[in-house]
């Protein structure tokens, strides 16, 4: 049961383990990779970095001071603050709902995988049935009964974390989870470095390369592609980090836990790409090849590229580490839905318990995703791949509400009403309350980006978003 006292996290680190847990996911082994892939490489990263700096630290911020400023989950955070923009609150509780429902269908495609290149370890053909990637993967995604079973299966271990609570059991997991994960992505980063080819790799990602940035047009497609992949990949606009910083006590300084989350999450990031990019080379394969990156191109590497017991050693780490990172990220996002609840219960002077409501709400998600998983991603294979208006699978209808609508407009809302109806001093004074202020050069730039950089910044992703689902 929980009782009526603010949990907190049981050491600064363990927050951070989770923070960085919650950044670090599938947007940073997966989307970053193919992202930077398919925009250039260098010039992506370089603009994906300065944003990071600009949008992501302050945002950042400020999350996780109005969480640790009430003391409460994301909707309660905001109607302490400013009762009119309690829809916040709920925006940012719609949107970890809806990412959740497919993400966990992902999730377990992930296990599907991490548990074939186990068998196949063994012996060969046990876990792929002797078929190439390609045609694995469209055989699992277009197999309902398995895709559901493995993301009823990623579900249920979320769910039985979160309900061990914030120290015993989001804390305790990413205390292991997020260390274990940067020991393997190391372990696979120096195979990957040493494959014939994997030169060509490493210079797509590093070698200067401004050409993408030589248009209007194209700069604005790797802005708006590295602002939204940035936005997602922070785990901000979704009240993960507000819902964290509630849990976090007073005497831990705000500003440099916000700066580490941010180096962490983009070091993750670039190591992941590290890991990826020179073994796709190295293999004459597609860097910019989409979403299929992390099922079919780098199972081709692992299985044809290395091959043999080795390639199935390395295809096991790789996933291993993946189901690690999206873990630490599914748990934050139903820690988000759960506490909504549990909050709720206690204000009304009820008690709430924690692991009946995780269960409650990590069982109506699963259903919610079932959809995800009959649709074969998006393939179509079971449900009208245009089912949503004649333009969207259910992933995509799914991803639209959450990543293409709430979580941008939510994030630009939120600047305005810290950075001109309360004041960005309401956020300086938070992050003084640690006995450690932020020096006034910092502040100043830190309230320009608050005020100006973030509201503008999210505006162009909720464009880009627009135009990427067709909206407009």
């Amino acid at each position: 049961m929980e009782n009526n006292q603010r949990a907190q996290w049981g050491s600064n680190f363990g927050f951070l383990m989770a923070a960085v847990g919650s950044a670090v996911g599938l947007g940073n082994i997966w989307g970053f990779p193919y992202k930077l892939g398919a925009n250039g490489g260098f010039a992506f990263l370089l603009i994906y970095l300065i944003l990071v700096v600009v949008v992501g630290l302050a945002t950042m911020l400020g999350e996780l001071a109005i969480g640790r400023i009430t003391g409460k989950s994301a909707v309660f955070a905001y109607r302490d603050l400013a009762k009119k923009w309690t829809f916040l609150g709920y925006a940012g509780v719609a949107a970890g709902f809806f990412i959740l429902a497919f993400y966990s269908v992902i999730g377990g495609i992930v296990i599907r995988y991490m548990v074939s290149f186990l068998l196949e370890m063994f012996k060969s053909g046990a876990g792929f049935l002797g078929m190439g990637s390609g045609e694995y993967f469209g055989y699992f995604i277009s197999n309902a009964g398995g895709s559901i079973f493995f993301h009823a299966l990623f579900m249920a271990i979320t769910i039985l974390i979160v309900m061990g609570g914030v120290s015993g059991g989001i804390e305790k997991f990413c205390k292991f989870a997020m260390p274990a994960l940067v020991v393997i992505l190391l372990i696979v980063i120096i195979r990957s470095i040493t494959l014939p080819g994997a030169g060509a790799g490493l210079a797509y990602i590093f070698k200067p390369n401004l050409e993408p940035l030589s248009t209007l047009s194209g700069f604005f497609s790797v802005l708006r592609t590295a602002a939204g992949q940035m936005f997602f990949s922070l785990s901000l606009g979704m009240g993960c980090m507000i819902t964290y910083g509630s849990y976090l006590s007073k005497k831990e300084n705000l500003m440099t836990n916000s700066i580490f989350i941010c180096i962490a999450d983009s070091t993750v990031a670039l190591l992941a790409a590290i890991a990826i990019m020179p073994a796709v080379f190295a293999f004459g394969l597609e860097p910019g090849g989409g979403p299929g990156l992390l099922f079919v191109t780098l199972h081709e590497v692992f299985t044809s590229g290395m091959g043999g017991f080795v390639g199935s050693l390395f295809g096991f780490l790789f996933y291993l580490l993946v189901f690690f990172a999206a873990v630490t990220s599914s748990i934050s996002l139903l820690e988000v839905c759960a506490s909504f609840f549990i909050d709720k219960q206690q204000l009304e002077g009820k008690k709430a318990d924690r692991k009946v409501i995780s269960g409650i709400i990590g069982a109506i998600i699963f259903v919610v995703g079932i959809p995800v998983a009959m649709d074969g991603l998006g393939g179509g294979s079971i449900i009208k791949e245009t089912f949503w208006f004649n333009k969207w699978g259910f992933i995509d209808f799914y991803d639209l509400i959450s990543e293409g609508i709430l979580m941008p407009l939510g994030a630009a809302l939120m600047s305005v009403l810290i950075g001109w109806k309360l004041k960005t001093k309401i956020i300086s004074d938070e992050v003084a309350a640690s006995g450690k202020g932020i020096k006034l050069k910092a502040y100043k730039f830190w309230d320009i980006c608050f005020r100006f950089v973030v509201p503008i910044g999210m505006l162009l992703v909720l464009w880009g978003q627009f135009l990427d689902f067709g909206l407009i």
